[in-house]
């Protein structure tokens, strides 16, 4: 089940972007700047935080916060939607448990196959080899 994390938790900042997009770049602030606490979040559990903080160990900054930037649209609105969306989607795929790892044998038709390929391959190295006259 996803995890939705309100907008109160949020906070939004906004600063002049760079790269293209010529005077509209320079006169207004359209890269969105997002910040959550991960440890003051009341939608996640204990064992979920700590899960969270491990995963996204990089994104998070000596404040506990988790901080992303978005600045590859030109409006305000957008990088501020992008930068959510970005954020609930690192959020779900930091909490989703992995898979347990099933161990299996081979089986004894693909242990024949494997036995079988490597005659071969012997085979045609011995067939390389010199035959010296004695």
């Amino acid at each position: 089940m996803p995890i939705h994390i309100p907008p109160n938790e949020i906070s939004l900042t906004f600063a002049r972007s760079s790269g293209a997009g010529g005077q509209n770049v320079n006169k207004t602030s359209t890269k969105a700047i997002l910040r959550w606490p991960v440890g003051h979040s009341l939608v996640l559990s204990y064992e979920e935080k700590t899960r969270a903080r491990i995963k996204l160990a990089n994104k998070i900054n000596n404040n506990d916060e988790v901080v992303i930037m978005s600045e590859e649209e030109r409006s305000q609105p957008q990088n501020r939607a992008l930068a959510i969306s970005n954020l609930q989607a690192l959020v779900n795929q930091a909490l989703r448990a992995p898979k347990k790892r099933r161990p299996t044998m081979p089986t004894k038709a693909s242990k024949l196959r494997r036995l079988e390929s490597k005659k071969i391959r012997s085979r045609v190295k011995a067939g390389r080899a010199r035959a010296y006259d004695v």
